[in-house]
């Protein structure tokens, strides 16, 4: 009966793997991607006024979040209902996806589709511009008082630990144990780092993304923390990799001869490094945020803040600066929604202060600071599908005017 129907209908039955195909390849899944992403940017938009911007790109769109529960969800006895979404990130990937297979593979080829292929292609470019940038790109902040430079940014959520030598009241070399090498390092998880021309190692245990030193007489430790000099690590509540986390670990100095320092408290709340001793030598080891030069150094000529009357609300910040690269100048404006871009570096213009300040005082501009090598991938992307738009465009304009012409010629 089933080889009578076969032959009675001519199809043949898809394997499991060519429906797979269909689904992933389909005008469905794009369809349900798209209202998805849009879901999840109404989301992000109206959590960022309470959270902040980042811990809320990176509850919704980071790779680290594949579901995620939104703020709005109602709670039951402090338990928010479980009402998952999928994260924005794999979203994403699931439309880069569905737009190579769909958009590119299964369309079908010809003049006549060059159009569409062209815009589909602009689309996965745009997609993937963005996974470059949230894997690659680099943030970070600057502040400059008027009248004064800077050349060095200040990262967003990236910890570290320096080592270096004390030297007629200036540091030698700074050795620097990037941010990757201390998240994984909980309490009993120890890592040692060398230094070149540093006469000890470091031994680092006990990584916290957010926590402050607590002494022990004033608020005792509740989960049997380590103490280090009447002082523990209390782990504060946070937002993973919000630029507001104060880091700290736990360390011992252990010297050539084996012989380990009692353990120490590195964090980020600490206003002063901790001093190291090795004979006549001094060391300074700290945690702090990464710094990162910049190719060109930056002076803040003058700052202007105009607000909307009888409020405190900004209607723009203007930062006039100097940009000065191998002794050359060069005056440029920062302002809200109009950026500097050059080298590869974006300075927007952020925030401003000290807060309070009055006619006459001296101002200080914060820019933010994006490296990305991605920068303009959306501008071309964006390119792309209109030219593909054109030409789906002209080309139903040529058929069409075809058609006509050869309707005409039928008709006379």
């Amino acid at each position: 009966m089933a080889n009578d129907s076969q032959k009675t209908t001519g199809k043949k039955e898809k394997s499991f793997l060519r429906k797979i195909y269909d689904f992933l390849s389909g005008f469905h899944l794009a369809t349900i991607t798209f209202l998805l992403l849009l879901l999840l940017t109404w989301l992000a938009t109206l959590e960022q006024i309470d959270n902040g911007l980042y811990p809320t790109l990176n509850k919704y769109f980071s790779w680290r979040s594949p579901w995620l529960i939104p703020d709005m969800v109602p709670e039951i006895n402090g338990k928010k209902l479980p009402f998952y979404l999928p994260g924005g990130y794999y979203v994403c990937a699931v439309l880069l996806l569905n737009m190579i297979l769909g958009g590119i593979v299964r369309i079908r080829k010809g003049w006549k589709q060059a159009g569409n292929l062209i815009s589909h292609f602009g689309i996965v470019f745009m997609l993937i511009g963005g996974g470059v940038a949230h894997h690659f790109s680099e943030r970070g902040n600057m502040a400059v008082y008027e009248g004064e430079s800077s050349n060095t940014a200040e990262a967003y959520n990236e910890w570290v630990v320096e080592v270096a030598e004390v030297k007629d009241e200036a540091y030698e070399e700074v050795h620097v144990i990037r941010g990757e090498w201390l998240t994984d390092l909980k309490a009993g998880n120890p890592r040692i780092f060398d230094f070149k021309g540093i006469p000890f190692s470091l031994e680092i245990s006990g990584y916290l993304v957010n926590a402050i030193p607590a002494n022990q007489l004033e608020a005792p430790p509740r989960n049997k923390e380590l103490v280090a000099d009447g002082y523990y690590l209390q782990e504060a509540k946070g937002n993973v990799e919000s630029e507001r986390n104060l880091a700290g670990s736990y360390a011992r100095v252990i010297f050539e001869g084996g012989e380990k320092s009692a353990p120490f408290i590195l964090s980020g709340a600490s206003f002063y490094p901790f001093t190291v001793r090795d004979g006549d030598r001094v060391f300074t080891v700290d945690m702090r945020k990464r710094l990162w030069p910049m190719p060109f150094e930056v002076k803040l000529d003058t700052f202007t803040a105009d607000f909307h009357p009888g409020t405190s609300r900004p209607a723009k910040f203007i930062s006039d600066i100097r940009r000065v690269e191998n002794g050359q100048e060069s005056k440029v404006r920062i302002q809200m929604n109009e950026p500097m871009r050059y080298e590869g570096y974006t300075f927007f213009q952020a925030s401003y202060g000290p807060a309070g300040a009055g006619p006459g005082d001296t101002m200080y501009s914060v820019f933010e600071i994006v490296r990305n090598p991605a920068d303009h991938w959306p501008e071309y992307s964006l390119y792309i599908v209109a030219f593909g738009m054109l030409v789906t465009f002209l080309t139903k304009l040529g058929g069409h005017l075809s058609a006509s012409s050869r309707k005409s010629k039928n008709e006379g």
